[in-house]
């Protein structure tokens, strides 16, 4: 043997006693078959997701009731947070009983009073109407075609007419949700003057017109009159009066007084608010110069 072979013969393993080691895993073997056999066969077991209890279900929420503390919040009077404070020192009462409970809900009809003074949630609105005949003054809805029928689309406000027009009067008439405004004119020594033109079944005699412009008395009680006229270029039969009462049933009170019977009443002017540019049947929003004068009365 040569030297050359001889180094070769023993650098090179033979192989007949030794076997190569190997880290290759057949994939047959006992432990390996269910460890990292993926086949269709294998494949892991979803578990079922836990099925909870049905809950109970929720009290639906009246759209009519609001919390307290955000109706005084929307009234502009304080935060929600500072709201629920005055809650609970007493300072809020609703329909005259005082209310300490967080949570609490409140209907928007119902009067909420903080520290005495009532508050409204909503924005306050001022819309007048030219009233025609066949209308009934009055918010109830079993009185047939009534006034608010024709404010429905003016706003989403719950506004109410001050004072009342008889089914078959016409002329102005003005809503509102602002609680002062409606004080004002029902003020029994101020209150806000109104114009009406009505027209009697015979010519009104000028001393019974004198008799309602000095004051007249009806079962003792004086029955106030700011001025009384006739209408120029008119028949005597038609005058125009001015009172401050919110009411018109104190005109059938001073004509059956006197023996007359009212054919027409038409309300032309409510203070400084006319029917300039509101046709009958319409109605508009106050503008604010309109709203700034009624308000220095």
């Amino acid at each position: 043997m040569s030297r050359h072979q001889g180094a070769s013969g023993k650098g090179k393993p033979s192989g007949r006693g030794t076997s190569k080691p190997t880290n290759k895993k057949s994939g047959r073997g006992r432990d390996n078959a269910k460890s990292n056999s993926l086949a269709r066969g294998n494949a892991p077991i979803k578990k079922k997701p836990f099925a909870a209890k049905p809950s109970k279900p929720s009290k639906p929420s009246n759209p009519d009731e609001i919390r307290l503390n955000k109706y005084i919040s929307n009234s502009g009077i304080c935060s929600r947070r500072d709201a629920d404070m005055h809650i609970s020192v007493g300072s809020v009462t609703v329909n005259g009983k005082v209310v300490t409970e967080m949570g609490y809900k409140v209907k928007l009809d119902d009067e909420v009073r903080f520290d005495g003074a009532r508050i409204n949630p909503e924005k306050k609105t001022y819309v007048l109407l030219n009233k025609p005949k066949g209308f009934a003054t009055t918010t109830s809805e079993s009185k047939g075609k009534t006034v608010m029928d024709l404010v429905a689309n003016a706003t989403t406000a719950r506004i109410k007419p001050i004072g009342r027009l008889g089914r078959n009067s016409t002329g102005l008439l003005l809503f509102t949700n602002d609680d002062d405004i409606v004080k004002k004119f029902t003020n029994s020594k101020n209150g806000v003057e109104r114009l009406f033109e009505i027209e009697l079944d015979k010519n009104l005699k000028f001393e019974d017109l004198k008799k309602i412009q000095e004051g007249i008395k009806v079962e003792g009680k004086l029955v106030p009159v700011e001025e009384i006229s006739y209408i120029e270029d008119a028949p005597k039969s038609k005058i125009g009066l001015k009172i401050k009462n919110t009411g018109n049933t104190i005109l059938h009170t001073i004509f059956d007084h006197l023996k007359y019977d009212i054919v027409r009443v038409d309300c032309v002017a409510i203070a400084h608010l006319t029917k300039k540019d509101l046709p009958r049947g319409h109605w508009k929003h106050l503008t604010e110069q309109e709203l700034n004068t009624l308000k220095m009365l």
